[in-house]
């Protein structure tokens, strides 16, 4: 089964999400968070496949605080659940690093295709900020040719990147030194014209699921 957190300031959302959750029988809620002092505690104790998060809860808020979690927590990945505004909001958790960009207006149908999404490795977001995303990633070349431009080899480090691996880890499994790991992770910002790694692994994702 797949290990949740909830995060949510407010119990009724967490409790709702969790009763939600328990229905499908394959998502398990492993913790329950109201703010950012005990969040990390749980996160460090439960090594969840996912969170879901609303972006503001007290102690904790914002895209730098998401990206934050990401560095942190490579191996977790992160969906929003919001009340704020998604055509303000929803692109920018994407670019965070975010897996998904759930609006608290969704449909109990909408919200779970939206963690089944997340669950084989791709994105969610509602089909008009995809689009915009798709057509903001395109400027200047298009995003997949840029992909094909890429060695096998960075592909490789590129992957393990998306699934959560550090430089240590990859440098292991590709008997590589973590040196040569980042050089490619150089490689790679330049060669998908990206500024952070959260934005790297959110375009692999995109492309594996466009």
């Amino acid at each position: 089964m797949i290990k949740v957190v909830i995060a949510d300031h407010h119990p009724i959302t967490v409790d709702g999400v969790s009763d939600l959750l328990r229905r499908t029988n394959e998502y398990k809620v492993v913790g329950k968070v109201y703010n950012g002092t005990y969040l990390k505690k749980c996160l460090y104790r439960e090594h969840p496949d996912l969170l879901i998060i609303e972006i503001t809860i007290p102690e904790i808020s914002g895209f730098r605080s998401l990206r934050e979690l990401i560095e942190e927590f490579p191996q977790t990945k992160i969906a929003i659940y919001s009340t704020h505004p998604e055509e303000i909001y929803a692109l920018r958790s994407i670019k965070s690093g975010a897996a998904a960009y759930i609006p608290k207006t969704s449909t109990p149908e909408k919200f779970i295709k939206a963690l089944n999404r997340i669950k084989t490795g791709g994105i969610f977001l509602n089909a008009e900020i995809a689009a915009a995303f798709h057509k903001h990633s395109g400027k200047d070349n298009s995003l997949i040719g840029r992909y094909r431009k890429l060695s096998a080899r960075e592909i490789e480090v590129l992957d393990l990147l998306t699934n959560g691996k550090r430089n240590k880890d990859i440098a292991s499994l590709l008997e590589i030194n973590e040196k040569t790991v980042s050089t490619y992770k150089t490689r790679l910002l330049k060669k998908l014209k990206v500024n952070s790694l959260a934005e790297l692994i959110t375009q692999s994702r995109m492309l594996k699921h466009s």
